[in-house]
């Protein structure tokens, strides 16, 4: 499947629509939409001007294979992840203080 195949089903999934949902829309048959999609079809300036508009992005944004407000935002979800991965790490860390303390007190007792 071609970059832009994957857009185009991406776009899709996003609004929820199926493949039949898209084809009447574009008033084309399923299997030639799927075409499209798969990339086995090149698609035509008109037809992507089409696509474009049905996915109220500009002719630019569909044919950019890079979406740089997505990838800010996969940046930002993995920074906060990241964040939260390393306040877990110290906390197990301080865990670990506990237990060895705790098993140190246990055997001076013994």
């Amino acid at each position: 499947m071609n970059a832009l195949g994957k857009k185009i089903r991406l776009l899709r999934h996003q609004k929820g629509w199926s493949q039949e949902d898209v084809a009447k829309r574009l008033d084309i048959s399923i299997p030639a939409f799927s075409k499209i999609e798969t990339g086995i079809t090149d698609v035509n300036l008109s037809r992507l001007n089409q696509i474009s508009k049905l996915f109220g992005l500009s002719l630019v944004q569909l044919l950019s294979t890079t979406d740089s407000e997505e990838e800010r935002q996969i940046q930002d979800e993995i920074n906060e992840l990241n964040k939260k991965l390393q306040l877990r790490e110290s906390e197990v860390i301080e865990l670990q203080k506990k237990v060895i303390d705790l098993y140190e007190q246990l055997h001076k007792k013994i």
